[in-house]
């Protein structure tokens, strides 16, 4: 670990987390936080100095190491005057790894990681043997320092926020599961992206593994980087059977199965987990069948790669509500899904005229498409339109944050407007 005191930044989930576990430690802690997150102030409790509404420059005098929570760019203040002054800058991430003896499972892709970190879980608990799934939106890791048992196996949902602050990171098992233009607001470009998840094998050695997917274009032609064995879980696509539809969720299986077989889990157990995993809740959703009209909530479609997966997974008839607030980049890869699968477009959102604009294709082809002023009239134009036998899915290729909170809040809405309409 790199010598204290320390200077967190960014006290959401992951930075109240890595606050906690470091004064812990009996370490010096300074949290600051642009705004005012909701527990940050309850920090004070654990020892750590709190400052929120502020940006921390005028606190690095005092520190030795800088931990960046996730949604924090870099080009933050704080993190861009650390790094001119050659102050460590590491994430929760590198923090959380360095800190648990366990033996990592990580899990990265643009589309699909949270099912795959979560039916990995779910692969280790049905084989019994001790495991702990966290990271990216769900528990943060640093939480787990010093709770596991030193067996357990730590399945690590990671972002490309999170691995870009890596720098030690490597995991005994590491798999990449696809990569397609996203958050290009924050990475700007498409290779700086790919080089952001690549960090994920950058320090494996030997006795590591590398599962990625040789069959993605964008991984055509490209070094993995590190020096963990290369196995590529495309070749063992529809080799297993799984309960969730669509044909990205064959291969999320594969990813999972494949990862699990690396790291010493028998067949057996594998197959049976394959066979009763529920899913995961946002993505590919059953809401209700309400006459005859399926009602799907995959508001964890937060770009178009996502969106078209969500599309391909129905036969037709599909309407679809698309739309919320813009991360950088078009819409016009989402055309031939649209024009295949749907049935009608519900627009909503800030990008709602950019996807009117580079869907003309589909609209071309036969598909009709409305603007809605919210999801709220998006579901209910929907419902009102919809037959038997018909899809209405929210897959809105879009983030959330033009009106939701994050994409949880956005299908626990959808949720409840598909509720009402059974009254």
């Amino acid at each position: 670990m790199p010598p204290g005191p320390y200077l967190v930044v960014g006290l959401a989930r992951s930075g109240q987390a890595a606050a906690r576990l470091l004064a812990g430690r009996g370490e010096r802690v300074i949290g600051v936080d642009s705004a005012a997150p909701a527990g940050a102030a309850g920090l004070e409790g654990s020892g750590v100095e709190v400052i929120l509404d502020g940006g921390g420059v005028e606190r690095l005098e005092d520190v030795r190491c800088v931990v960046k929570s996730p949604g924090v760019p870099g080009d933050a203040p704080a993190i861009a005057a650390a790094r001119e002054r050659g102050i460590s800058v590491i994430g929760e991430l590198e923090l959380s790894w360095r800190l648990l003896p366990n033996r990592f499972c990580a899990v990265t892709g643009t589309n699909g990681k949270t099912t795959v970190a979560e039916l990995l879980g779910h692969i280790w608990r049905t084989a019994g043997q001790p495991v702990a799934v966290a990271g990216n939106v769900g528990t943060p890791l640093a939480s787990l320092a010093g709770e596991l048992a030193p067996e357990a196996t730590v399945v690590c949902e990671a972002s490309s926020f999170q691995l870009e602050d890596t720098d030690a990171f490597a995991p005994e098992c590491g798999t990449l599961l696809n990569v397609a233009a996203d958050h290009l607001d924050r990475h700007r470009t498409l290779d700086e992206y790919l080089a952001a998840k690549l960090r994920m094998f950058a320090n494996q050695d030997e006795g590591d593994v590398c599962v990625y997917n040789g069959a993605d274009p964008a991984l055509a032609g490209i070094e993995l980087g590190g020096r963990g064995r290369k196995v590529d879980f495309s070749a063992r696509v529809g080799e297993f059977e799984f309960s969730l539809p669509g044909p990205h969720n064959a291969d999320n299986a594969a990813a999972a199965a494949v990862a699990a077989e690396a790291m010493g889990i028998d067949r057996g157990p594998i197959a049976r987990a394959l066979g009763t995993f529920g899913g995961v809740p946002h993505r590919l959703e059953r809401v209700a069948e309400l006459d005859g009209v399926l009602y799907v909530n995959d508001s964890k479609a937060t770009n178009v790669a996502a969106a078209v997966a969500a599309l391909r997974s129905f036969d037709g008839g599909v309407r679809a509500i698309l739309g919320g607030s813009l991360k950088g980049g078009g819409f016009a890869e989402l055309a031939p899904a649209v024009a295949e699968r749907c049935a009608a477009c519900y627009l909503i959102g800030e990008a709602a005229e950019r996807l009117e604009r580079d869907l003309e294709p589909a609209w071309a082809a036969g598909v009709a498409h409305r603007r809605c002023d919210d999801l709220p009239e998006a579901v209910r134009a929907a419902a009102a339109d919809a037959t038997a036998g018909e899809v209405v899915l929210l897959a809105p290729a879009c983030a959330s944050f033009d009106s939701y909170r994050d994409f949880e809040e956005r299908g626990e809405h959808f949720r409840e407007l598909v509720g009402e309409l059974r009254r």
